[in-house]
């Protein structure tokens, strides 16, 4: 079995590629995560370090928080990758879905860490991800919109069918994808089939910022699952 690392943002698409990797057989002993150079919040969707830090608590994973700064960033995360190589990952899974730009990076800091890239979502159909997500038993909701889309009322959503069918709408007459692969929205899973505890968002605000609309989350707890069988 294939020991690797998982990209880490918190939110749906990173989480779904762990979920596909874990039954292909991966071993995924780490999540990556890279922050703002104080440590405060993660890069990619503005979420409090803290937070992630409580996700990964809630999946059983240990995480790495890397700091980066400008234009060091890909340096930063090639020196974390290398810690991972000699902790012996072999490789890394990742969330993306069609972005090349994007891929043809995580192809070279790989290389460059002598590492196998997995994208387990790569190529496929966003809707029917969403659609996969959900059908899966994950729980995620929104924490973070562009302004010129959407309004605050948005934030703290659920994800759902309905919210699918709200962005199926709003991509009629906004330039607007199923799964936000541009930015245009990011969430935060708080429970799922790979969640030990589950996360409960206990004090929150709506803050916004350069143009984004925040759920900006000020405390969050973990609480046991009760999982239901038949």
């Amino acid at each position: 079995m294939s020991r690797v690392f998982a990209s880490w943002s918190g939110g749906k698409d990173c989480c779904l590629a762990c979920y596909r990797a874990t039954a292909s057989g991966l071993d995924i002993r780490y999540l990556a995560n890279t922050v703002t150079g104080d440590g405060e919040r993660s890069c990619s969707h503005g979420v409090s370090a803290a937070v992630i830090r409580r996700q990964a608590e809630a999946l059983g994973i240990p995480i790495m928080q890397q700091r980066t700064a400008g234009d060091n960033y890909e340096a930063q995360f090639i020196t974390m990758l290398k810690v991972f190589k000699k902790e012996g990952i072999e490789g890394g899974v990742f969330g993306d879905i069609d972005f090349n730009p994007h891929r043809e990076w995580i192809e070279r800091v790989c290389a460059e860490a002598g590492m196998t890239p997995h994208l387990p979502l790569w190529g496929d159909d966003q809707k029917k991800l969403m659609e996969e997500f959900i059908d899966a038993g994950f729980v995620a909701v929104v924490i973070a919109v562009k302004a010129e889309l959407f309004g605050e009322e948005v934030l703290g959503q659920k994800i759902d069918r309905d919210f699918i069918n709200q962005i199926v709408k709003l991509s009629k007459t906004r330039d607007i994808t199923p799964c936000g692969e541009a930015g245009e929205y990011h969430t935060l899973v708080i429970d799922g089939p790979l969640f030990k505890k589950r996360l409960e968002i206990t004090e929150s605000r709506k803050v916004e910022r350069e143009g984004i609309r925040f759920l900006d989350i000020l405390n969050i707890e973990l609480k046991s699952i009760n999982r239901s069988t038949v």
